[in-house]
């Protein structure tokens, strides 16, 4: 994890459950007898995230609906502290493109940086939910992106500034791929069960051609937007996906920085660019 990232050093259930009573249920005994949680459950995800967000980030108010995708925290709050070392901290303005219901980027970022955010979604449930999520936080606005057919077009507004953009896309080309992934990691976690520990809903999960081809549509875009946007970044789950996209860079004469990121015993990375001669002074 990130030197920043208070996560790296492990959690304190103890003060964890006081800050939210609901995960307690949930604790059980690791095999050196510490406590933790079953982390194949999808309810127990729910709560321990929950308890992570009132705790450290003092977020008092997060729900999610049905199915949704349940983002593990730690992970999460590491491409925030990425971020902020292309950026720096301060008086900074963020978009998250695909915020989701749960908001967490936007909540994450403006409640360890202080960092103004908006978050964007195609889907009028998930916007809704983030909508109620952020309500509380003045610095933080969600927009309905109507244009499905768009990731930053009509996104970005008119003589509006951001000193950065993030993405987690859809990693699957399809429900078939996200089934069968999901299977493969019930078997490594040791469950035959027909769920998936983060969840995820259609949108949320896959799209046509998956993330290789979202981040090949998100460099075209980023185009018409190089002077009004600091640094573009996207996640990648599949090193494989990486070489495309640089390439498409380098004909665009972008400059680009692939930063890697490791969460526990899982290795991603995220695909950052900009346009230096476009950038603001």
């Amino acid at each position: 994890m990130h030197i920043r990232n208070i996560h790296r050093y492990g959690y304190d259930f103890p003060k964890l459950v006081d800050a939210h009573p609901a995960l307690q249920p949930f604790l059980e005994k690791s095999p050196t007898g510490s406590d933790t949680i079953d982390f194949s459950d999808a309810d127990a995800i729910l709560e321990f995230n929950t308890a992570l967000l009132k705790y450290h980030y003092k977020i008092k108010y997060w729900r999610l609906p049905e199915h949704s995708i349940y983002p593990p925290i730690p992970g999460r709050a590491d491409y925030i502290h990425h971020i902020a070392d292309l950026i720096g901290k301060g008086d900074k303005k963020g978009l998250d493109i695909g915020c989701g219901a749960s908001a967490i980027y936007p909540l994450l970022g403006n409640a360890i940086y202080g960092y103004e955010m908006v978050g964007v979604d195609v889907d009028d449930q998930s916007v809704a939910f983030a909508k109620r999520n952020t309500s509380k936080n003045e610095h933080i606005e969600i927009r309905h992106q109507i244009d499905r057919g768009n990731i930053l077009n009509r996104a970005i507004r008119e003589e509006e500034y951001f000193d950065f953009t993030m993405c987690n896309p859809p990693f699957y080309a399809s429900e078939e791929e996200a089934i069968k992934a999901n299977l493969t990691k019930q078997n490594n976690l040791g469950t035959r069960e027909a769920r998936r520990n983060f969840s995820g809903q259609a949108h949320e999960l896959w799209c046509n051609g998956g993330e290789a081809l979202f981040i090949k549509r998100m460099i075209k875009e980023s185009v018409n937007f190089k002077t009004q946007v600091g640094w573009f970044t996207c996640l990648l789950s599949r090193k494989q996906h990486l070489p495309k996209p640089i390439k498409q860079l380098k004909k665009l004469k972008a400059e680009h920085q692939v930063i890697q990121m490791t969460t526990g015993n899982k290795d991603t990375r995220f695909l950052a660019w900009r346009f230096p001669e476009a950038s603001k002074s």
